[in-house]
């Protein structure tokens, strides 16, 4: 029997949306958890941080009064700082979830996400950090049963990675008359096929523009990525990570020594 854990969950949907309220439910089972999330929606701010303005934090209770959680006036990656450093009784957290998104974090729009910039930011702090998302569809999202399978899955990934902490996309296919095939470990798919601005006339002749309206379809459907996996309806697991260096490049080039070229200061 593993001992309990102390959980830091937050998402980009608010501190009111039902799947945070789902997974914070499930996620009771593997010890304390404790919520920080953005008091309004922060979908596809990516990793922004607030530093130009105080941060503002309030209580959330639930029904009975009791405590629930802390509304956070800022970003998902904004929760994580401050759930770790100052809003977690008791020490830091041993693990960060983050979701249960409302929609798919695949592929390139991994890159805008809050959801998963905020698992970012946990790995950051050296703490196994999960982001959770469920794509949409025709029908009602089915959270709680989403938030019991994402538990299962968190256990595994806790005893296949124990002691080395973490970084984890989790990708839900759409609720559907018919259960996810299973699970696929994947890649990220970072492939173009296209991108789409949908250009529409308002009522008084303006133009205005809707960006993103179907991320999946624009996206090339390469066999073994998270795009491809979940288009064909199983569940994805991604491990990720947040160092950018090209590492081809940094060996090919790591002989090479750099000139400054000569500057005329008279000029």
């Amino acid at each position: 029997m593993n001992p309990p854990l102390k959980v830091l969950l937050v998402n980009d949907d608010g501190i009111h949306a039902p799947g945070l309220r789902a997974i914070r439910d499930a996620l009771l089972e593997l010890g304390d958890v404790q919520v920080a999330a953005p008091l309004v929606e922060q979908s596809g701010v990516s990793h922004r941080i607030t530093y130009l303005h105080p941060i503002i934090v309030k209580e959330v209770q639930n029904p009975d009064g009791s405590h629930f959680g802390w509304a956070v006036d800022g970003s998902p990656a904004d929760c994580v700082k401050l759930g770790v450093m100052e809003l977690c009784t008791g020490g830091w957290p041993d693990l960060i979830v983050s979701g249960i998104n409302s929609g798919a974090n695949v592929g390139i729009n991994t890159l805008y996400s809050g959801t998963v910039a905020a698992a970012i930011e946990g790995a950051l702090f050296g703490i196994t950090s999960i982001a959770v998302s469920l794509q949409q569809g025709a029908m009602a999202p089915d959270y709680v049963t989403t938030a019991k399978q994402t538990v299962g899955l968190i256990r595994q990934i806790l005893d296949v990675c124990a002691g080395t902490p973490t970084l984890w996309s989790i990708n839900f296919p759409e609720t559907a008359a018919m259960p996810p095939k299973g699970v696929r470990l994947t890649s990220m798919g970072f492939r173009r096929n296209a991108d789409t601005v949908e250009k529409r006339i308002d009522p008084r002749g303006r133009p205005y523009y809707w960006s993103g309206i179907d991320p999946l379809k624009n996206h090339a459907l390469e066999p073994g990525t998270d795009v491809k996996e979940l288009q064909d309806r199983y569940i994805t697991l991604t491990p990720l990570h947040f160092d950018l260096t090209e590492e081809r490049i940094l060996s090919t080039l790591s002989g090479r020594e750099w000139k400054l070229p000569p500057v005329d200061r008279s000029a």
